[in-house]
């Protein structure tokens, strides 16, 4: 993590000016200062983050091409099936009218 650099006697003398005791504006300006600093991400992080980030939508877009070429595949069989059958279904009615059979 890195190191918020904050001014806390600058903002200890802000909370006495505003009617904070010396106590209260001291431990008010290094409470705040702690936090600060636990909850700082260094640009390493963020971009550790980021790339995490991208690594993800990157799966995410492969996997997504691949169900819809599935799909696709899914899709053509069928199409394909239905073009058959109704083929076959049309020629036997021919067939039927034509008395051929």
């Amino acid at each position: 993590m890195t190191s918020f650099i904050l001014d806390t006697l600058a903002y200890s003398e802000t909370l006495k000016a505003g009617g904070f005791s010396e106590q209260q504006a001291v431990t008010q300006a290094r409470a705040l200062a702690e936090i600060l600093d636990r909850q700082m991400a260094t640009k390493a992080e963020v971009a550790e983050h980021e790339n995490n980030l991208q690594h993800a939508i990157e799966v995410l877009r492969l996997e997504l091409k691949r169900d819809l070429a599935e799909t696709k595949a899914d899709l053509t069989r069928w199409v394909i099936g239905m073009g058959f059958l109704q083929t076959t279904i049309i020629i036997g009615v021919l067939l039927k009218v034509a008395k051929l059979v």
